[in-house]
């Protein structure tokens, strides 16, 4: 958080660029997430009692507002891009702020949809904008600069728990409550300093789901799946399989974020390089591998590792919007991206609940159903052009060499 207060008093700042609001949204958004997040199991299994049923209802509520993220195309008949962005981003920092005052199971439910909302509407304009502001050759690049932003705004946050609630032995009320509140400072600093900026093309005001994006929605679909094995049930075994700290557990996303910090701009900068098609083949392989040594994972130091590798991986699915970037037509942007978050989130709404479920009864087979997501994705990946354009958006319609 220190970096964005940091730019915001810089003479950088008087270039006032769209990049550089960008950066600055997905700071704070790192931080006020970031502190949700690494207290988010101990907080419910210290506080509320959960098991993996109320964790993994807790988890599908969060996601419903995923699933209706297409509703942000309606929500942009009244808002422009820029202004919803950045009221999305205050209602996630509000919802943050109240999190720690209701430590029940209703409670947790309820601030939990609330901070979705904000969560998820911001995420679906941030990526349209990104998409509009960014040019095609500069975009993973950049998306692997804002990944390190995020890293770097997740560390502040982790530095700050331990700082608060390990030499201070702040409460996790004191802890949910400045993170929320520091960010609705810094959000209400960007919306005075920062103009508004226009798009470059008029964007469609309506639904939008097109024959030839049809690889991108399926990977989108299964990204979505593989992500909720990680958020949902890699970070709960940690806590309930193998008895991490609160401590411990900041220490692992601390490891993460700091490689991702290190990493994440040259990972963005190879997948301009290698191109989209190589970049998530060897993801989706190596998840396999990652999903089907969590089912048997015995030793925690072996966990942690597969933990840190498996966080690692999420910044190669930068691959999969500069793959949509370069098929899609200009102006489908923000419809696209509010449907795509809505398919990212079908599985998402209902993966938790069903697998929270089986987990109280086999662990492994959580796991191992996450390995077939990546098997079923690896698949899709295949279909992908060595240079995909409009007209050229998978290999099965076409009969180029790849």
């Amino acid at each position: 958080m220190l970096l964005s207060l940091s730019v915001l008093n810089s003479d950088r700042l008087m270039q006032r660029t769209p990049q550089q609001l960008l950066l600055l949204m997905t700071a704070v958004m790192s931080f006020v997430f970031a502190i949700w997040q690494v207290l988010l199991n101990n907080f419910v299994i210290e506080q509320a009692q959960f098991t993996g049923a109320e964790i993994g209802i807790l988890q599908s509520l969060r996601e419903v507002p995923g699933f209706l993220a297409f509703t942000a195309i309606f929500v942009l008949l009244i808002l422009k891009e820029q202004t919803f962005a950045l009221l999305a981003l205050a209602l996630l920092c509000i919802g943050i702020s109240l999190t720690g005052l209701f430590p029940s199971v209703l409670g947790l439910y309820c601030t939990t949809v609330m901070m979705s909302i904000g969560f998820h509407y911001y995420e679906t304009i941030n990526q349209s904008l990104t998409l509009q502001w960014i040019a095609k050759k500069q975009t993973a690049a950049f998306m692997g600069q804002a990944l390190a932003w995020k890293s770097a705004a997740a560390l502040s946050a982790y530095a700050s728990i331990w700082i608060l609630m390990t030499w201070l032995e702040l409460g996790y009320v004191w802890m949910y409550g400045l993170a929320g509140l520091m960010g609705l400072i810094l959000v209400i600093a960007m919306s005075l300093v920062f103009p508004h900026y226009q798009a470059q093309e008029v964007q469609h005001k309506k639904l939008i789901f097109r024959k030839r994006y049809w690889l991108y929605y399926l990977l989108t679909f299964f990204s979505g799946a593989r992500r909720q094995i990680f958020m949902v049930f890699a970070g709960f075994m940690m806590v309930e399989k193998f008895g991490y700290t609160i401590t411990e557990i900041t220490a692992l996303f601390l490891i993460n974020y700091v490689i991702n910090l290190l990493f994440a701009p040259a990972i963005g900068r190879l997948i301009g390089r290698i191109g989209e098609r190589r970049t998530l083949i060897f993801e989706y392989i190596g998840l396999i591998f990652i999903f089907i040594s969590y089912a048997f994972v015995e030793q925690a130091q072996y966990a942690a590792f597969l933990y840190v590798l498996d966080h690692l991986f999420f910044a190669l699915a930068i691959a999969i919007k500069t793959y949509f970037q370069k098929i899609a037509d200009p102006k489908d942007i923000a419809a696209t991206m509010s449907v795509s978050f809505t398919i990212n989130h079908i599985a998402a709404v209902i993966i938790p609940a069903l697998l929270g479920l089986l987990w109280l009864t086999s662990p492994q087979a959580v796991f191992l159903i996450g390995a077939g997501f990546a098997v079923c994705s690896l698949t899709l990946a295949r279909c992908i052009p060595v240079t995909p354009q409009p007209g050229h958006e998978t290999i099965l319609l076409y009969k180029h060499k790849v």
